[in-house]
């Protein structure tokens, strides 16, 4: 339980954080979304929040708390098909 939660904890927190950080460079104008694919922004954003997912899954492995891995890499798995179904019309 505590591997759902936490593979679930630090892509939400990662994605929201990081994607104010990117709204505040834009209203600052230091950043642009000009020449960019539709949803480049969010679907960069998010692909980097689920990445995260591999710094706790390595962490847990060095200390062999295989349950936990576990429930990271099946909420990871979660978030990367769900990526793939919001995201897929904009790969190609």
């Amino acid at each position: 339980m505590m591997g759902f939660l936490l593979g679930l904890a630090l892509p939400v927190v990662a994605f929201g954080i990081l994607y104010l950080i990117f709204e505040g460079l834009q209203s600052m104008d230091w950043v642009s979304t000009e020449g960019f694919r539709p949803k480049f922004r969010e679907r960069t954003l998010s692909i980097i929040a689920i990445g995260l997912n591999a710094l706790l899954l390595n962490y847990y492995q060095k200390r062999r708390a295989t349950e936990t891995m576990r429930g990271i890499a099946v909420i990871t798995f979660v978030f990367v098909a769900i990526w793939l179904a919001v995201f897929s019309k904009y790969l190609f």
